[in-house]
């Protein structure tokens, strides 16, 4: 079976849990103007394990990412990372957004470089890290170049590249391919899972592809519509598999299918609520 049905919230995995959920929602506004975007969840990261989260538009994927990275709070409940309840951004988590957001007036380099230096590492030792991460991501010899010299697929390998210099704990990658064409998309994917492999890195990916879900993930959660529920979630196997091409496979398209029928009801809903809003 390539995804099977999974308790994220079971004992065993709170008992081995790097990042855990716990009882976390969250409202924006108050009163009768107030949305809630996330009732009450609970979930349970695994070190090493590569969560992707589905879902339709609107449903608080990026709002659970936002909370788990620092950047707000919720409005009750917690994150917490190794023991640790999270409560503003920290460097054991790197974020990747959908746009590579480099500074164009710095070479891809020094945009690297940027993080550790602002931590105070010495400038030598920063560049020499930030060069190493550029090789993993196979842009070593772009290292001068700037960010408007690069396609948008090194862009976003620069930006992988910046979140991985700082050594975090996890990384929160936020659609950080949703803006480029198919050929590029499929390639990066590839190379982001042998990253993944290479460190042994626990991924939070937020997606609106089931598809890339699928070719990455080890977990992979499916959200509803507003408020975003955890309507079910899965172990997946396709990640094991060294095959490119695996995409093709009768078992791919019968998990995508599975996937999709649980999606489709919840992308109806979503939209009814703009229609309404």
């Amino acid at each position: 079976m390539s995804i099977e049905p999974i308790d994220l919230n079971s004992p065993e995995r709170r008992r081995d849990a790097k990042l855990m959920i716990e009882g976390l929602s969250k409202t924006y506004g108050g009163g009768a103007d107030a949305v809630q975007a996330l009732p009450p969840i609970d979930l349970c990261i695994g070190l090493g394990d590569f969560l992707c989260v589905v879902g339709p538009s609107g449903c608080g994927k990026s709002t659970l990412l936002n909370i788990v990275a620092g950047f707000e709070p919720p409005t009750s409940g917690r994150a917490v990372l190794d023991g640790r309840v999270i409560t503003r951004p920290g460097a054991e988590r790197g974020v990747v957004f959908q746009q590579g957001a480099l500074f164009n007036w710095l070479t891809t380099l020094e945009n690297v470089a940027f993080g550790p230096r602002a931590r105070g590492i010495p400038a030598a030792e920063a560049r020499t890290s930030a060069q190493e991460m550029l090789e993993m991501v196979g842009l070593g010899s772009f290292a001068q170049k700037y960010p408007y010299q690069l396609s948008g697929g090194m862009q976003q390998r620069v930006g992988i590249a910046r979140a991985l210099v700082n050594n975090p704990e996890v990384l929160l990658m936020d659609e950080p391919f949703a803006a480029l064409d198919q050929q590029t998309r499929e390639l990066l994917q590839e190379e982001v899972r042998r990253i993944w492999q290479e460190t042994g890195k626990t991924v939070m990916w937020i997606t609106h592809s089931i598809e890339e879900a699928l070719f990455l993930a080890t977990h992979i959660i499916v959200m509803s519509a507003r408020p975003g529920r955890i309507k079910a979630a899965y172990r997946s196997h396709f990640s094991e598999n060294p095959d490119p091409l695996v995409g093709a496979t009768a078992e791919f398209t019968a998990a995508r299918r599975e996937i999709v029928g649980l999606l489709r009801e919840e992308s109806q809903k979503a939209r009814l609520q703009e229609e309404l809003a």
